[in-house]
Parts: C-alpha cells; structure tokens; sequence
C-alpha cells in the first residue's frame, strides 16, 4: 500500500520539483513562470474542467447523502480556516478568506481519483467523478463570493451583487464549469474535431500547472508562515475526512460512495488554492506552501485513512 501511494504521489513532486530546479536555476525566469501560471490557469485547466463535467453522467452519480456529506464538511473547513487565519495569526481579511480556501479545496482530481482506483478499484470512482462534477462550482462560488463580501465593504447590496457576479464571470475556470454542465444537461455533444482538440490542451494542463507551482516555491518560501501552513495541513489532513465520517456515518451513506467521500476529503490541498490565492494577489506564500507540504504529508495520513476504512 505504502508503495502503491509512492507511484501516484512521487511523480507529482517529481514535475513540481522540476519546475522548481529549472527556475532555481534560471532556465525559468518568474516572467516564464507567470506565463505558464497563465495558460493554465485562463486556458488549459478551464478546458480540463469543462470536458469532464460535459461528459460525466450525473445521474447516475448523484446521491444527496454523498454531497451533503462532503460539501457539508467542506464548507465547515472553510469557515474553520479563515476563522484560524483571523484569530490565530492576525491576518486581515482577504488573506483569511484564502486560507480558508486551501482549507476547503481538496485535491480530488490529481490525487484523489488515482489513489481511489488503486486502492478500491476503477469501478469504485463513481462517487468521485460525482464529488468532481461540483467541486469546483461549489468551492469557487463560496471563496469568490466570500473574497467579494469583504472586498465590497461599503457598497450597497446591487454593488455587492455585481462584484460578486462580475468576479465570477469574468473567470475561466468558472465559465469552462458552467459551459461543461451546458453541455451536460442540454445533451449536445462536442464535435470530433473540438474533442481532439481539447485532449490536446487537456493532456498539458495538470503537468503545466505542477510544473508552475514549483516555479512559484523559488519566490515563496514557507519562512514566517509555518504555523499557519501546519494549521492548514492540519484541516486539510485530519479534520475535513474527520467530518465527513461523522456526517457520512450519520446519513447512512452507502459504503462504496462513503470511501469515495473519504478518499476524497483526504486529500491536501489542490493546486487551486495557490490559483485563488494568485488570482487575488493574497496569502500566496501559505498557499503555495501548503500544496507542497500537505502533499507530502498525505503519504502518511492518507494510508492512514485507508487503514481505517479495512483496505488491506
């Protein structure tokens, strides 16, 4: 098991180490890095998110319990981390809301999907692709709507709206989320030639992105922020698979769904949460931070979490 979560988890810190040796050694430069940031970030990633929730079937993996379950635990996470930031760490508000959104933004896609097929089997991922289908959406829209709140103080409610809609229509990564679920509900299919396409960009956009991030670890060391990276790994890690059992528990959540949801709520923070964390200019360091070091720590936890759900 311990070498199973090597294959998946080594690789990943193999390209973001990449990333970080070529800009350490001026291969890359920080005007090449933001580059790269960007076309993942305005480009390829949207297109990534766009394609699997056009093609998930969301009847058949939607269940009330497994969502509410997760994404009920998320939100508390959430509310858990800016709370922390604030009360703990003295941050000022938009930070807070950043830090909270490391806290809520589990990496389900890049980790949480293959550390579930390894562990339980391919036909064991219908909870994930259910839990993926809305991540995004859900995570964005309570981390923009927040970060809007407080970057609104002292406009009216119509000027509140329109910054919080503004915000999130002027994203990529949210219009490739609305236009895939278009796709979905309104049954049109992607032409062949689109398809093909999109695999193309698709295919470069998770190396791309790790690739960046380990491009943005040369400018932001975790000096200064490591106890506010340790309490992000710590809800991160522990607290929202913690929630997630009681609620899953609870809600009688059928056992294949309930693995999907811990497996997933296990996982450390996405490469999203540096993403919000750049789009707003704020708390970029513990961001950046808290992928790597959370990641690596999930080694441990995460077969730890295995343990307690009887995989041998």
């Amino acid at each position: 098991m311990i070498q199973s979560l090597f294959d998946v988890v080594v690789p990943v810190f193999l390209v973001i180490g990449a990333g970080y040796v070529a800009t350490r050694a001026n291969f890359f430069t920080s005007y090449h890095v933001d580059g790269l940031m960007k076309f993942t970030q305005n480009f390829a990633i949207p297109c990534l998110l766009f394609y699997a929730i056009a093609t998930i079937d969301l009847k058949q993996s939607f269940e009330p319990g497994l969502l509410v379950s997760f994404y009920g635990a998320a939100g508390l996470c959430f509310a858990a981390g800016m709370a922390g930031a604030r009360l703990l760490f003295k941050r000022d508000w938009e930070d807070c809301v950043v830090i909270g959104f490391a806290c809520l933004f589990s990496n389900s896609l890049l980790l949480g999907l293959p550390i579930t097929e390894r562990a339980f089997g391919q036909q064991a991922l219908v909870g994930n692709y259910a839990i993926i289908a809305f991540h995004s959406p859900f995570c964005y829209g309570l981390g923009l709507t927040v970060m809007e709140f407080f970057r609104a103080r002292g406009k009216t409610g119509l000027g509140f709206v329109r910054s919080v809609l503004s915000a999130m229509f002027n994203n990529t990564l949210i219009m490739g989320i609305a236009l895939g679920f278009l796709f979905n509900i309104s049954g049109l299919a992607i032409p062949g030639v689109v398809d093909d396409a999109l695999q193309l960009i698709i295919r470069a956009a998770l190396p791309c992105a790790l690739f960046a991030l380990g491009g943005v670890l040369v400018q932001y060391r975790p000096e200064g922020d490591l106890r506010a990276i340790t309490f992000v790994c710590a809800i991160s890690l522990l607290l929202h698979p913690t929630l997630v059992w009681l609620f899953g528990t609870a809600l009688a959540v059928p056992q294949d769904l309930f693995r999907s949801a811990i497996m997933n709520s296990a996982m450390p923070p996405g490469f999203n949460a540096y993403i919000f964390a750049n789009l707003y200019g704020r708390a970029k360091r513990v961001a950046a931070s808290s992928v790597l070091t959370a990641t690596g720590a999930s080694v441990l936890t995460v077969w730890l979490w295995l343990i307690a759900l009887g995989h041998n």
